[in-house]
Formats: structure tokens, C-alpha cells, sequence
């Protein structure tokens, strides 16, 4: 039987959380197609810390975004677990989005009226195991902000903030979309060791878009794409610190 045609209840290779086989992305532009991923196949596994890395255009982004679900392939399917999300419904798949996924973006989307603690207590009140807001806070070094509202810290902090509120849930997937494009290099190096250490207590599965070729040097692996395709991908066997990276 082909990977195409794999029934949605067969497992998955052991330790493997996504399973992308043959997946395009074509957008209709007025009368121009744009193909955004031209058949990409990959594997993320279980705690792993993974960089995606490409320049502006390469299809990372289209592709963090069909692993969260937050975008649907023109082909190919993307399995999460014994899951093809590409034959899920709107609703699976929100409360996929709701309960497996944590998201974090460049631009940190926190409410201005709210603390750091009720920013992430907003999504705790709807997750179904979630840990404390004080303990995800905590875990980014924030635990002494809890009160401050958004315009009271810094660009880093607030990513940190958002970084909270994504693991706050306790999800099984971290997926990461160029969360230090706005931070100079030595916040971005504190908002890195953020995501490092939340992987490695938690054991979120990570995934981080970057065009930053030096913040590839903490991954476990380096997945490189460009034109829509996978064109290398390479094992780090030893793993930079974020503060013995330089950009």
C-alpha cells in the first residue's frame, strides 16, 4: 500500500510525532499560481529541537502552518500520530489547534489590558491539563513580572510572555515562526534559552522557522528549504548553547 493511501489509524514509525508525505501548496494569486511547497516529505520526533531554515519565500512558514493546522495542503497528506490532518474537519481541527499545538510568532499578540499572568491564564482557563500561569512564567525566567502589563517590559519579555502562554497549555508540539525577527541578538539569545529549556524540561517536540543560519547551530536538527522543497537536512552532533551563538 502507498503512503498516499495510508489508512488514518495506522501508527506511525516509533517516535515520530508528524509524518508530511508529498505535500504541495499552490495559492491562486489573480491569474498567477504561486506554488509555496512543491512535494515536501518530512519526519519531526518526539522531543525534538528542530530549525527550519530558509530564506524569505522558501515555504517555511506555509509549512509550520500546515502542521499546526492553521493551513490546509493542495496535496499530500500530514499525519499527527494516527492522525491525517489533511482529512480533518474545521472543527478537529480547532481543538487540535486548542489542545496539541502551542504557537508562537515574531509579533507577540498579547492583550494590552492584561498582566503577564493574565495573558497566559487566558489560555490555561480552556486547555484541559494545564500547568499554573505562574509556573509556565516561571519557566521563561518571567516569575518576578507577573503584574506587569505588556507595555511595562521590554520586546524580549514579552515574547517570553508569549512563550509562556503557548507551553502554559502543556502541549505536545512547540511550532515557532521567526519568534526572535524582532529582538536585537542579545534578546533574542534570552527568548532561545527560553524555548531550549522548555524543551529540554518539558520534552516539547519544537519546531523553529528562522532565515538566521547561526540559531541553526542549537537545533538537533536543521531542516534547509528552498523554492518550496526540502534541500538538505543535517544532524548537529553537538549542539551550541544560545549564548555561544553569534549573529
Amino acid at each position: 500500500m502507498s503512503q498516499d493511501k495510508k489508512p488514518a489509524h495506522e501508527p506511525l514509525a516509533e517516535g515520530v510525532v508528524f509524518h508530511a508525505h508529498g505535500v504541495t501548496k499552490v495559492y491562486q494569486m489573480g491569474e498567477v499560481q504561486v506554488h509555496a511547497l512543491r512535494g515536501v516529505d518530512l519526519d519531526l520526533y518526539r522531543g525534538e529541537f528542530t530549525v527550519l531554515l530558509g530564506a524569505s519565500g522558501s515555504g517555511k512558514s506555509t509549512l509550520l502552518n500546515i502542521l499546526g493546522g492553521l493551513d490546509t495542503p493542495t496535496d499530500g497528506h500530514v499525519y499527527y500520530g494516527d492522525r491525517d490532518l489533511t482529512r480533518a474537519s474545521e472543527r478537529e481541527l480547532t481543538e487540535y489547534r486548542r489542545y496539541h499545538v502551542g504557537f508562537v510568532f515574531q509579533f507577540y499578540n498579547l492583550i494590552p489590558s492584561l498582566t503577564a499572568l493574565e495573558n497566559v491564564a487566558v489560555v490555561t482557563e480552556i486547555a484541559k491539563a494545564p500547568m499554573r500561569p505562574e509556573e509556565a512564567l516561571q519557566l521563561v525566567g518571567l516569575g518576578e513580572r507577573l503584574d506587569h502589563f505588556p507595555a511595562q517590559l521590554s520586546g524580549g519579555e514579552q515574547q517570553r510572555v508569549a512563550i509562556a502562554r503557548a507551553i502554559a497549555k502543556q502541549p505536545d508540539v512547540l511550532l515557532c515562526d521567526e519568534p526572535t525577527g524582532a529582538l536585537d541578538s542579545k534578546t533574542g539569545i534570552v527568548v532561545l534559552e527560553a524555548l531550549q529549556r522548555v524543551n529540554q524540561e518539558l520534552g516539547t517536540t519544537t519546531a523553529v522557522i528562522t532565515h538566521n543560519t547561526d540559531i541553526a547551530q542549537m537545533a538537533d536538527r536543521v531542516i534547509y528549504l528552498a523554492d518550496g522543497l526540502i534541500s538538505k537536512v543535517q544532524v548537529n552532533e553537538t549542539r551550541l548553547a544560545p549564548r555561544e551563538l553569534k549573529w
